[in-house]
């Protein structure tokens, strides 16, 4: 009953049964009087109207029959992690799917973004949540078009786990064209929801539900989002909960990642693949590679000899003179050091005179060229 007569993010209806108690709070709404401690009259007014229209013999009904099971605060399936957030946790959450809700919450990652993504930010979606699954973590995500779908389907593809969590009733999939995946999802994951069996989502419903999916996680990744995102609202929730928060770069000029690089310029992460993603949220040791570029012949050479090589000019050859005071060393060094790097194929004699081979010209090229 309660499910129905606080609204999820209701921080004064969730003081007052945390405070109450869950059996106390039914009863109350039950009896006559002065409305409970802290709650206006006209808030307890609304709650009495409700809970007169709440049918939970429906309700659990409805979700034994549609494979539904209720969990409530303080069971075993319960993920504490949801406690965090105090007096707006959810009073119980309808869960659709086999697994355990509690351990695959344990090793989660949410993946959200914006639903008019472009094909940048589903396919980095995809690719993440795809890395992430094959690394045996749980992709969280809102099940909505644009990035929460391609974040489902990567981990899906990849044969992993995901859990969506809706902004409705789980037995109502929302949006509809997201139905066939939904269901799919309920087959091989979790879909979870505050809101009980046949509620319909509203706009301030999608953005209260953000907040689960921050605390559920052990971190929030933004794919995609413009400044007035919804998706913001679920990475400033994780940065409040002390969760991590990171954001995929996109383009400067696209203003579907405007709101991911106000993000980075805060206080998020930096992150392009899922290494890196469980690098900052995995446990210690979990380290992403180190990236660098391509390594060429002459990054191998000690830097007196690279000196000597880098004395010679493009074009010309010189004597071993010329090349020594251009190196800084003696003419012996610097002959010592010409017939090393002809050794390796950097230099060749010219008549009395040294000059970089084609290899070497190249390569020094490349080295120039690096930013």
């Amino acid at each position: 009953m309660l499910n129905r007569v606080v609204e999820p993010g209701d921080e004064a209806g969730g003081r007052w049964v945390h405070r109450t108690g869950a059996v106390a709070a039914v009863r109350r709404l039950g009896e006559h009087g002065p409305p409970p401690a802290g709650l206006t009259a006209r808030r307890w007014a609304g709650y009495r109207t409700r809970a007169e229209r709440a049918d939970p013999a429906r309700d659990l009904t409805a979700a034994h029959e549609a494979g539904v099971r209720f969990v409530r605060p303080g069971t075993a399936e319960w993920p504490a992690q949801l406690d965090d957030l105090g007096d707006g946790r959810p009073i119980g959450l309808w869960v659709r799917g086999r697994p355990g809700l509690r351990t695959w919450a344990l090793r989660s990652v949410a993946v959200v973004g914006a639903r008019a993504c472009t094909g940048y930010g589903a396919h980095m979606a995809t690719a993440l949540a795809a890395g992430l699954a094959e690394q045996g973590w749980v992709v969280v995500s809102g099940g909505a078009y644009g990035i929460d779908g391609a974040a489902h389907r990567g981990a899906l593809a990849a044969g992993g786990a995901t859990i969506a969590v809706l902004a409705c009733g789980v037995d109502r999939p929302y949006p509809r064209g997201h139905t066939q995946l939904i269901n799919r999802i309920a087959e091989q994951g979790l879909v979870i929801a505050e809101l009980g069996p046949g509620e319909h989502p509203t706009p301030s419903r999608f953005l209260v539900r953000n907040r689960v999916i921050a605390a559920l996680t052990r971190g929030t990744v933004v794919v995609e989002a413009a400044h007035r995102s919804g998706s913001l609202v679920t990475a400033r929730a994780a940065q409040r909960l002390g969760r991590f928060t990171m954001g995929v770069p996109g383009p400067a000029t696209s203003p579907l990642s405007a709101g991911v690089h106000e993000l980075l310029r805060a206080e998020a992460e930096l992150v392009t693949d899922a290494a890196e993603v469980v690098e900052l949220v995995g446990a210690i040791g979990e380290l992403a590679p180190e990236r660098h570029g391509p390594v060429v012949p002459r990054d191998l050479l000690d830097p007196d000899t690279l000196r000597v090589l880098d004395a010679l000019p493009a074009r010309t050859a010189l004597p071993a003179d010329a090349v020594a005071r251009a190196a800084g060393t003696t003419q012996d060094d610097a002959v010592a050091r010409l017939y090393e790097l002809r050794s390796l194929g950097h230099v060749e004699r010219l008549g009395d005179g040294w000059q970089l081979t084609r290899q070497a010209t190249t390569s020094g090229q490349e080295r120039r060229n690096r930013p």
